[in-house]
């Protein structure tokens, strides 16, 4: 075997193993929030919100009395979005940024929307629902 073809299926094999060892990493499965206190209302500002970092979400209340939940998790690289301000999510990585009422991206690199989590306010808690 000449020398390409030794280096050509030794970057297969290597390529082979790192797609197993990503599949078998991605495989995983999240808990579900459904029925978990995000947060208290109080704690969460109107025009602004507040990150669960332990739980990669980010709450926000765009207009006062309406809450809405989000993944923390930025859907151009995938680091953790900061604590909302002025109605908008940004993302200190890249510079992406997201509107706090609907997680639609508004500012690359970033173009898809932030998950999105139903929530309801129960007694002074919101809950996933």
């Amino acid at each position: 075997m000449g020398r390409r073809e030794l280096l050509g299926t030794a970057g297969v094999t290597a390529c082979g193993l790192a797609l197993t060892a990503c599949g078998a990493g991605g495989a995983q499965a999240k808990p579900s929030l459904k029925g978990k206190v995000l947060a208290k209302t109080a704690e969460v500002p109107v025009g602004g919100g507040k990150l669960i970092e332990d739980l990669k979400v980010v709450v926000t209340q765009p207009a006062k009395g309406v809450f809405k939940a989000f993944s923390a998790s930025c859907t151009h690289k995938g680091c953790t979005v900061s604590t909302p301000k002025d109605n908008v999510i940004r993302c200190a990585c890249h510079g992406s940024e997201f509107a706090a009422d609907s997680g639609q991206a508004t500012k690359g690199p970033a173009s898809a929307p932030l998950a999105s989590f139903q929530v309801k306010v129960e007694g002074d808690g919101i809950v996933v629902a």
